[in-house]
C-alpha cells in the first residue's frame, strides 16, 4: 500500500490489500495476520543483524537455494565451499556424475544424493535452454515472465525459484524452507493445513517488498536456532527418619 503524505510516498510495512505472490488465499488469513505482524516485530527486536544477500548471477542463487533448502544456512555454506573448492565452476559441476558430487559433499551426508540430483537437473535445464550457465538475460524481462521461466526449469522447487527471485531478481517473494514452515505451523502463526503456495502468498500480502529480505532472513534464523530445553528439576531426596 502506498500512502501519499506531504508529497512523499511512504511504503507501509504491512498491507492486507497488497497483492500476494500467488493468487491462492490461505484459510483464516485474517485471523493469522496479526500473529505474523506481532512475530515480525518480535524478531526485529532480537539481537543480531540479518544477512543481506544479493547475487549478480541468478544461477549462483539457484545453486545456494538447492543446497540450503533442507539444511541450515551454516551447513549450506560449508557444503557450497566444498563444491567450489573441488569443481572449476558450475559447468564443471553440471557435467559431473551424481556419485562424484555425493563424494564431494560427503558419503555420510544424508541429503547429498537429493542435492546432487537436483543440482545436475537444474543446471542442465539452464544450459539446454540458454546454451550457457547464465541467467542475467532474464533481467530484461518482467518479474512475472522471469518467474514462469524459472518455474519451468526441471527440478527447480518453489523455494529455489522464490529464493532466486528475492536475492537476484529484486522480486517480491518470501522463500520458505521446511524448517520455516514447521516453525510457523508449530507456533500457530499460519493455518496448520496451509500449502507452501498459500503461506508464501499470505506472507507476501503482509510483508512489503522492501521488508521481504529482512523478514525472510529473520524468520529463517529463528527457525534454525537451537531450541532451548527447560531446566531439569532436581529430585528431592527423602531423608530417613
Amino acid at each position: 500500500m502506498i500512502v501519499i503524505f506531504a508529497g512523499m510516498a511512504v511504503l507501509a510495512a504491512f498491507s492486507p490489500l497488497r497483492k500476494g505472490c500467488h493468487g491462492i488465499l490461505m484459510k483464516d488469513s485474517k485471523e493469522y495476520s496479526k500473529k505474523i505482524q506481532k512475530l515480525y516485530r518480535s524478531l526485529k527486536r532480537k539481537p543480531g543483524k540479518h544477512h543481506h544477500v544479493e547475487y549478480d548471477e541468478p544461477v549462483d542463487a539457484l545453486v545456494f537455494a538447492i543446497v540450503s533448502e533442507n539444511l541450515t544456512e551454516s551447513h549450506a555454506q560449508a557444503a557450497i565451499k566444498k563444491l567450489k573448492d573441488y569443481f572449476v565452476d558450475w559447468n564443471d559441476l553440471r557435467v559431473a556424475t551424481i556419485e562424484e558430487i555425493i563424494e564431494v559433499l560427503g558419503p555420510d551426508f544424508e541429503p547429498a544424493r537429493s542435492i546432487a540430483a537436483t543440482l545436475v537437473s537444474v543446471l542442465n535445464a539452464v544450459f539446454n535452454k540458454h546454451n550457457m550457465l547464465g541467467l542475467q538475460s532474464l533481467r530484461k524481462l518482467g518479474k512475472r515472465p522471469t518467474k514462469i521461466l524459472l518455474e519451468k526449469l526441471n527440478g527447480a522447487t518453489p523455494f529455489a525459484v522464490d529464493y532466486c527471485m528475492l536475492t537476484s531478481m529484486q522480486g517480491h517473494a518470501i522463500p520458505l524452507t521446511p524448517k520455516m514452515i514447521e516453525f510457523l505451523k508449530t507456533g500457530q502463526f499460519i493455518h496448520a493445513e496451509a500449502t507452501y503456495e498459500e503461506i508464501e502468498g499470505f506472507l507476501c500480502r503482509l510483508i512489503s517488498i522492501k521488508n521481504a529480505r529482512e523478514f525472510y532472513s529473520l524468520l529463517r534464523r529463528e527457525s534454525e536456532s537451537p531450541k532451548k530445553q527447560p531446566p531439569k528439576t532436581k529430585k528431592k531426596t527423602q531423608k530417613n527418619p
